[in-house]
């Protein structure tokens, strides 16, 4: 607590990976020719218009918890209830920087290729929240990595996993789904430093590759989650985004050009995007 204020590990989390991303995309445009500055500018725009996409995208695949007989429509606006899509934050986020750097004139693509690996660095100090938060796990497991969950009550004596106290009693052993995708999204990162250092990689395509890699873990990742998610097919709506998203991003990442744009063509003094 800071006075009358709660102070929740997962929001810290989220404000670390938030500021280490910054620093990572600063440092990373800079090399390419881009104005730093931009990267702080941007900040706010990614912050607050992820924040809507992502609670967007949670009531809409989640509507169910809000719109029914017995539901309060306004509980979708209670975001520090939880509840946030990436997939939203994303989406949103992303579009709101494109029409933002399309108003001041500066090319997005290589903005994007940029902060690429940095958004994907902050994911994973983001998941790190979960184990806070005991939430977003598999099934019973045996192994030696399993997480403990431990019985939480509330001053009522009702069980309150989110912002109960614990007994100090380990009611299950469980697959701790968010290490598994913490420990990928840091894979993705080393791996896309190392494309685009290899390969030169421009016009988007480490953003396109950023995505591809990020639903390829979560397909399979989603799989061993328990938690309550809505279905479509028979399967959780977020391995159906994933796959689909997938192919997308794969098929505009060998679509878009080869190459890498000039410190020139980075500060939008030859083309505009």
């Amino acid at each position: 607590m800071l006075g009358p204020i709660p102070i929740r590990a997962y929001a810290i989390c989220i404000i670390i990976g938030i500021l280490v991303a910054i620093w990572v995309s600063q440092r990373r445009y800079a090399a390419r020719g881009g104005d730093p500055t931009v990267v702080t500018d941007t900040a706010i725009v990614v912050v607050i218009a992820g924040i809507i996409g992502g609670r967007l995208y949670h009531v809409i695949t989640d509507h169910q918890k809000y719109f029914c007989d017995t539901c309060n429509p306004v509980d979708a606006l209670k975001i520090t209830n939880g509840g946030l899509g990436i997939w939203g934050a994303v989406a949103l986020g992303t579009l709101a920087v494109f029409l933002y750097l399309r108003h001041k004139g500066v090319p997005f693509a290589p903005y994007a290729d940029a902060v690429a690996p940095a958004v994907i660095l902050a994911q994973a100090i983001g998941r790190l929240g979960n184990w806070f938060n005991q939430e977003l796990y598999g099934g019973p497991t045996s192994l030696p990595w399993g997480l403990e969950l431990y019985q939480r009550m509330n001053e009522a004596g009702q069980y309150a996993p989110l912002t109960g106290h614990s007994t100090g009693q380990v009611i299950d052993v469980v697959h701790p789904t968010f290490l598994y995708e913490l420990l990928w999204n840091l894979l993705v990162f080393a791996f896309l430093l190392w494309a685009d250092r290899r390969f030169k990689l421009g016009h988007g395509r480490v953003f396109a590759l950023y995505v591809a890699g990020y639903c390829l873990g979560r397909f399979f990742i989603e799989h061993v989650r328990v938690d309550e998610a809505t279905l479509i097919f028979g399967e959780r709506v977020n391995v159906v985004v994933s796959a689909v998203v997938f192919l997308v991003a794969l098929i505009v990442f060998f679509l878009l050009p080869k190459g890498r744009e000039s410190k020139a063509e980075v500060r939008g003094e030859t083309t505009k995007v």
